[in-house]
C-alpha cells in the first residue's frame, strides 16, 4: 500500500511539474556494465534493421558505437532500455519484465487453466514468444500452394492485430510498476493487459481516430521501429480496427481497468453487446455460450444439455440457423452438427 501511495504521489508531482525524474528507459541500469550487453544481439539487430531498410551504418559497428547512436549509453554505462533490448540476461536486473500468457477453455477467467506460460528475456524475444503462444491457441486455415512454395495460413484473427496489441503493451507499459504484461486467450476473445495508463492527451475513444505517436518509452521504441516491430506513426490502433472489420470481426476494445490498460480482440462477431441485440431467448443465448467453449453441438447433445425433446431441439437449432448465428454441417444422420457462424458481422440484419 505504501509503495502505491508513493507512486501515486510521484506521478501527481510530475504531472504538475513540481518534480522531474529521469524516464525509466533513459535511466542508467543499476550494476550493469557494457559487458552485460550481448554483441550477437547487436549484430542481429543491425542485420534485421538493414534488411528492413530502416538502418544504414557506414562507420563503427561496435557495441559502444551502436548503443551511443541510439542514445542508450550514459557515461559509458548502459541504460535500462539498452539492457532490456540487448542485454545478455535482463532478468538479473529486472524482476517485472516477464510477460505471462494464459489460455482458458471458456469465456471466463477461472480454473482449470488450459495452459499458461511466462516468458522472460529481451523484449523482442518475449514479443515473438507471446505472439506464437496466441497463434497456437486460435483457429487457422491452411490454403493451397498455388502462389508459392509454402501454403498460406490464415488465422481467425489477423496476425497483425495480435502482434500490434502485444508490441504496444511491451513498448508503452509503465516499467516502474511491479505488474506484468498479461495476455489471456479465451474461447471468444483475446485480452492484453498492460500495466500503466494512456498519456493524458489520449483517451480510449481517441485511439479509434488518427492520432500522433506518443511512446511512453521512446528509447525502447526506436530500435523496435528500426526492426519494424512498430511504425511510430500513430496508426497502430486504427490499423487494428480496420484489419478486424475487414476480417468480419468487431472492432477491438480499448479501456482502462484500474492500473491496467486493456485491449480486447474478439475471436468471433458474437460479443455480449451484439447478442443482446439479437432478441434471443435464454436457451438460445446459452447455446451460444456452449458453442464458444465446446465448438460444436449435435441435436442429441442439445437435447441432453437443455433437457428438451428432439422436436424442440430441432426447432431451436433451426431458428438459430435461420438467424445466421449458427451453421449446419452435414445433411442427415448422426454426423450432422452445428457450430457458430464465422465472419457474419458484415451485413447481418441486426448490425447493418
Amino acid at each position: 500500500m505504501k509503495s502505491e501511495i508513493y507512486a501515486s504521489l510521484v506521478k501527481s508531482l510530475e504531472e504538475r511539474g513540481a518534480l522531474r525524474t529521469t524516464p525509466f528507459d533513459d535511466t542508467v541500469c543499476s550494476r550493469a556494465t557494457i559487458d552485460d550487453i550481448d554483441p550477437d544481439k547487436i549484430d542481429s539487430f543491425i542485420e534485421q534493421a538493414e534488411a528492413k531498410g530502416r538502418l544504414n551504418i557506414k562507420g563503427d559497428r561496435s557495441v559502444e558505437a551502436v548503443l551511443s547512436n541510439f542514445n542508450l549509453l550514459r557515461d559509458g554505462k548502459p541504460t535500462n532500455a539498452a539492457i532490456l533490448l540487448f542485454g545478455k540476461n535482463p532478468n538479473s536486473f529486472f524482476s517485472n519484465i516477464q510477460l505471462h500468457c494464459f489460455h482458458f477453455f471458456g469465456t471466463e477467467k477461472k480454473k482449470p487453466i488450459a495452459s499458461q506460460q511466462p516468458y522472460e528475456g529481451r523484449l523482442s524475444d518475449i514479443i515473438d514468444q507471446a505472439e506464437e503462444f496466441v497463434l497456437g491457441k486460435i483457429d487457422r486455415r491452411v490454403g493451397v500452394r498455388s502462389e508459392g512454395t509454402q501454403a498460406p495460413v490464415e488465422f481467425e484473427v489477423p496476425r497483425e492485430v495480435i502482434s500490434e496489441a502485444i508490441v504496444n503493451a511491451v513498448v508503452h507499459r509503465d516499467y516502474n510498476s511491479n505488474g506484468f504484461v498479461q495476455v489471456f486467450v479465451f474461447a471468444d476473445r483475446i485480452e492484453v493487459w498492460n500495466p500503466g495508463e494512456l498519456p493524458s492527451s489520449l483517451t480510449p475513444e481517441l485511439l479509434k481516430l488518427p492520432h500522433a505517436s506518443l511512446p511512453r518509452n521512446p528509447l525502447i521504441a526506436e530500435p523496435l521501429f528500426r526492426t519494424q516491430y512498430i511504425e511510430k506513426a500513430g496508426t497502430g490502433t486504427t490499423d487494428m480496427i480496420s484489419d478486424c472489420v475487414n476480417a468480419g470481426l468487431p472492432e477491438p476494445g480499448f479501456e482502462q481497468r484500474g492500473p491496467h490498460f486493456v485491449v480486447t480482440i474478439w475471436r468471433d462477431w458474437l460479443t455480449d453487446k451484439i447478442i443482446s441485440q439479437l432478441n434471443l431467448n435464454k436457451k438460445q443465448e446459452q447455446t451460444i455460450v456452449y458453442l464458444k467453449t465446446n465448438i460444436k453441438i449435435t441435436n442429441a447433445q442439445y437435447q441432453q444439455e437443455f433437457s428438451v425433446a428432439k422436436r424442440t431441439a430441432s426447432s431451436d437449432l433451426a431458428k438459430l440457423q435461420k438467424s445466421g448465428v449458427i451453421e449446419k454441417v452435414g445433411t442427415t444422420g448422426k454426423g450432422v452438427f452445428y457450430h457458430l457462424a464465422k465472419g457474419a458481422l458484415k451485413g447481418h440484419k441486426g448490425h447493418e
